[in-house]
Formats: C-alpha cells, structure tokens, sequence
C-alpha cells in the first residue's frame, strides 16, 4: 500500500491539464493502486492522477461500493442537470452546490489498456465528471456561480491549510550503483 500526499489548491499542477496515457505497463498499474489506496485512505469517492503529483489521464472511484479506475476519459453527459453538495480532497473541509450532468457514459481503458464503458448516474455520474475535470486543469469551484466562488475563495484563503508549500520529493545523495559496492 503506497498512500501519496494530496496536492492543495495553489499547486500548479492542478491547473495543469494532463497528458493522455500512451503506456500501459506496470508502473500504471502501480499509480492506480497508489491512486485507489489514497483515495479509500482519505477517504474520497474519487481521486485523479494530479491530484497526486502525477499528470497523466487516470482516475479512480469509490462510489456506492463500486471501485473503479479509467484511463483517458471521453464522457458523454445527459442534458438533464442535478445540483448537490460538492467537496474535493485538494481543498479539504469545503461543499457547495455544484451543478453537474444527471447522467455520465464514460469511455476509455483500464489499467491494462482494454476499451471500457462506465455509466452512472446522480453520484457516480458528479464523481466521474469531477474527476474528469482534474484531469483538464479545472476545479469544481470553477463552476460555481460568481457569488458561491467568491465565498469559497474567501473560505480557502482562511483556511488552516492555504499556502502550505507543496511537497517535494527527496533524492537520495547516493547513486544506486554505490549501494551495491
């Protein structure tokens, strides 16, 4: 089990729209089971690839005890709206009322590059939308209307968490080939 830190609002990866995935091999499978055991850890109904440093198309979800990873999403929305309490693991401790497609059809592959469908609906279909949407650079709060946006900026920036600098990673001083000497 490999838990990451959740990266938080301010790190510019967020921001960043992600690249497609073009090798399926074992480090993928490694990233969606790192990705799947933050997720349950946090615990979150989903979780996408920046949102641990890494930025690649790839998210995972837990909703209704159904967990399931997809890699390169293509969705197709419903018409039909709903509007529910939104939260994200990258801006801890806030909801608001996010408007969101009542029904999803999400293609793209799993983790060993076969061709998958995922449909859902009402909160698997507000889960697979938002992670998606990690995946192009955008936050739920970017789909807020002007007022709720000014709040939720207003409650980030008094939050305990805004401005934490984003974790880095230590390089061991020691080249692999000194280990073995």
């Amino acid at each position: 089990m490999a838990i990451q830190p959740i990266r938080l609002f301010g790190d510019p990866i967020l921001r960043t729209p992600a690249a497609p995935v073009e090798t399926f091999d074992k480090e993928l499978r490694r990233l969606v089971k790192d990705l799947t055991d933050t997720m349950m850890e946090a615990p979150g109904a989903g979780l996408a690839a920046p949102q641990i440093g890494v930025s690649l198309r790839v998210f995972t979800y837990w909703v209704d005890d159904e967990l399931g990873h997809l890699i390169n999403p293509d969705l197709d929305l419903s018409v039909d709206e709903q509007e529910g309490d939104e939260g994200c693991l990258s801006l801890p401790d806030l909801a608001f009322d996010t408007r969101r497609a009542m029904r999803v059809v999400a293609r793209g592959m799993n983790m060993h590059g076969e061709p998958v469908v995922i449909e859902g609906s009402e909160l698997k279909a507000r889960a697979i939308q938002h992670e998606t949407d990690h995946l192009d650079g955008i936050l739920f709060i970017d789909r807020l209307d002007p007022e709720l946006r000014k709040e939720a900026m207003r409650q980030i920036r008094a939050a305990e968490w805004f401005g934490e600098p984003a974790p880095t990673v230590q390089i061991s001083p020691h080249s692999i080939s000194e280990r073995w000497l």
